[in-house]
């Protein structure tokens, strides 16, 4: 039987990485991963088009407030919760002010630890009261803040998979796909995300793409400070990434002045 095409095997892999989506898995390797790893900002973009749907759709039913926690719920459903998991482990790990092996084991715990629990709280916190404040807008603007954000987080795994960025492990997801995606596959996806935040805020199409490039050059110096501690990146660095991303995108979206 031959080999499953490269791009066909890498977005099944993006799909059941970042999603929940009944899509059996196929070929894995490590020119798969980086397939799968460009194509994060796509799945991104199409979740995205599923929560800003149960937004606009529990906003004509509900508070706005109501309708944001909602669509954060639905968010972590869709991805079963692995995203927030990995931003609880690294920031436990970051905060233990350990290094190398000794914070990649506190990562590895089952357990979460109070900087883990401050951080996944006011994740969530920003990110409902963000999209309570883009259910009040017009459904392409709300549609296009939602599709962007969820977007740029995935993009920010791609960004992490860059290659020159090392994996802090030999094994698990980490290892698979550090340093797998190359530097034009980076430069078309942020300028794809960068497009897809221009209508997000009526007015300012400006403030969407300043919000995007804020978050990813945020992200960046996450990166650098998580590769210098724990020695390179592990699935959790890779979760941590997309809630931390996305987290700033929806707040450069929503504020003003």
């Amino acid at each position: 039987m031959p080999a499953e095409p490269r791009l066909l095997a890498g977005a099944r892999l993006a799909v059941t990485t970042f999603t929940t989506l009944p899509v059996r898995a196929g070929r894995i390797d490590r020119p798969v991963a980086g397939t799968a790893m460009t194509l994060a900002p796509v799945v991104g973009a199409l979740l995205g088009v599923l929560l800003a749907g149960v937004l606009l759709l529990a906003g004509a039913l509900a508070p706005p407030l109501v309708a944001a926690g909602v669509t954060v719920g639905v968010a972590a459903l869709l991805t079963r919760g692995l995203h927030l998991d990995g931003l609880a482990d690294t920031v436990d790990a970051l905060g233990s002010y350990r290094r190398g092996a000794a914070a990649l084991e506190i990562m590895k715990k089952p357990d979460v630890g109070p900087f883990g629990v401050v951080a996944l709280v006011v994740v969530l916190l920003v990110q409902a009261a963000a999209l309570a404040d883009l259910a009040g807008r017009s459904w392409p603007a709300a549609l296009a803040a939602v599709v962007a954000a969820t977007a740029a987080g995935r993009f920010g795994v791609t960004v992490a998979c860059r290659r020159g960025v090392p994996a802090a492990r030999p094994d698990g997801l980490g290892a698979l796909v550090a340093g797998t995606v190359g530097p034009v596959a980076v430069a078309a996806g942020a300028v794809a995300v960068v497009l897809l935040a221009v209508p997000a805020v009526p007015g300012r199409p400006w403030q969407g793409p300043l919000a995007v490039v804020a978050a990813i050059a945020v992200a960046l110096a996450l990166l650098t400070h998580v590769v210098r501690r724990l020695g390179g990146i592990t699935g959790d660095v890779l979760g941590a990434t997309v809630e931390v991303v996305t987290t700033l995108v929806y707040l450069g979206l929503v504020l003003s002045g």
